[in-house]
Formats: C-alpha cells, sequence, structure tokens
C-alpha cells in the first residue's frame, strides 16, 4: 500500500483537512474518522486534495456525506487543489457543482 496521510489543523473560523496519496476504499475510513470529531457549526471545512493521487467513488461518496454534514450543521465545505483525475471523477459523476472548488492548496485559499 502507498504512503496515505491524514490531518487536521484549526485556524480562526475553519478547519483545514490534509490528505495525502491514494483515496479510496481503503483510506475513506481514516478520513471519517478524522473528521467525525470536529464541531462543524458554522465552521468551513476546507479538505486540501493537492497531494492527493487517486480518488475512486468510495472517496466521492465519504466527500458527499461530509458535505452534507457540514451543511446540515450550518457550516461549508470547499475543496482545495483538486487534481485533474480529482476533478474527472466529480465530473463523470455530476457531482462537481455540489461542491465549492479553490485551484490551490488550503494554504493559497483566503
Amino acid at each position: 500500500m502507498r504512503s496515505f496521510d491524514v490531518g487536521v489543523t484549526r485556524q480562526t473560523g475553519r478547519f483545514v483537512v490534509f490528505v495525502t496519496g491514494e483515496l479510496d476504499i481503503n483510506t475513506c475510513p481514516r478520513v471519517t474518522e478524522t473528521t467525525d470529531s470536529l464541531p462543524l457549526q458554522g465552521q468551513t471545512l476546507l479538505v486540501d486534495l493537492s497531494a492527493v493521487t487517486f480518488m475512486d467513488s468510495a472517496a466521492l461518496n465519504m466527500l458527499l456525506r461530509l458535505r452534507h454534514r457540514a451543511h446540515a450543521e450550518g457550516g461549508t465545505l470547499k475543496l482545495c487543489g483538486a487534481s485533474d483525475q480529482t476533478l474527472q471523477v466529480l465530473d463523470v459523476s455530476g457531482t462537481r457543482s455540489l461542491f465549492a472548488l479553490s485551484p490551490g492548496p488550503a494554504q493559497e485559499t483566503y
């Protein structure tokens, strides 16, 4: 298995989740475990995908659930630094318009 990592930092009014490596059925549970404990009420959640090398449908499902949770709790979700492959997954699934996107990594957002 290739190297995978997920981390989170808190900044004023937002959380930033950094994901590195392949985001798939085997690694999504780690992202979910990391984000489930975050209090998203009124917060912005930036998911930095700039170091993601692959994304599958399990990852798409996880991101959709995370988006739903953020909105249900009065927060927002933004995907940052998505690669062409990640954007293709969003396009093919017809879900790209559901996500706020920022072309650069999270540190360049805001």
